[in-house]
């Protein structure tokens, strides 16, 4: 499987950094949102997006 990156260096940053602050807000508020955080975490770390892909978006320069 050819997982081609659509994810930049910049998008990846603000996912992971905005990913750890939905997840650690959510588990100390109790409810379910972490589970956006941790979808954001992982397609910063993997720097693959399902729904760029989906949309033809691509933010990675290489």
């Amino acid at each position: 499987m050819n997982m081609t990156y659509n994810v930049g260096t910049i998008d990846r940053a603000i996912r992971i950094v905005i990913g750890l602050l939905i997840a650690v807000w959510s588990i100390n508020a109790g409810n379910f949102w972490w589970v956006l955080g941790v979808a954001l975490i992982a397609t910063g770390i993997f720097r693959v997006c399902g729904l760029y892909r989906l949309f033809g978006i691509n933010t990675c320069k290489t």
